[in-house]
């Protein structure tokens, strides 16, 4: 993974284990995604991953998921961030 394509929250969250980071702490989720995501009962990082691995690790199928659960766009069901943390830090 290049440097240069890594946010700094994406470091931030890299440097120490996921543990009871808040969901909103995720690369690609934010305050607004974060709060609906809250709303639906996913209050942590590791809630998301889960839900990951329910979806076999399928982008596709978690996408539609996020799109559905906290009307998450087209880009933002990408979460290209989120999954290299979980494929490079977790």
């Amino acid at each position: 993974m290049s440097t240069a394509m890594t946010s700094r929250k994406h470091m931030q969250f890299c440097l120490e284990p996921m543990g009871d980071k808040s969901a909103q702490n995720l690369p690609g989720i934010g305050r607004v995604l974060g709060g609906r995501l809250q709303g639906s009962g996913i209050r942590h990082a590791r809630d998301i991953e889960g839900h990951f691995l329910v979806f076999s690790q399928n982008q596709e199928k978690f996408g539609s998921w996020l799109r559905d659960t906290c009307g998450a766009n087209a880009k933002q069901q990408r979460l290209q961030l989120c999954y290299q943390c979980k494929n490079h830090c977790i």
